[in-house]
């Protein structure tokens, strides 16, 4: 059931900042400076802390690996 919920909640938040019909739905409008691209911003957030529970961790892959994922063999 936990999954479903965060499987629903992904997919919302990838609707709406894919946002079809080019603002047809906004939380806060863009046009308000400083404030205006916040709802975007929770709604990737909550994508990128959907995607983590399902093994997905999209931030993870610009991080360098360990000492010997980076070792490379000259000979």
């Amino acid at each position: 059931m936990k999954n479903l919920a965060v499987l629903i909640l992904g997919i919302l938040s990838v609707i709406y900042i894919l946002n079809p019909g080019a603002g047809i739905f906004e939380l806060i409008p863009d046009n308000l400076p400083f404030i205006g691209n916040l709802d975007e911003a929770a709604a990737m957030a909550l994508l990128l802390m959907c995607l983590k529970h399902f093994g997905i961790d999209l931030p993870d892959i610009f991080r360098r690996g360990t000492d010997k994922d980076r070792t490379i063999n000259l000979k």
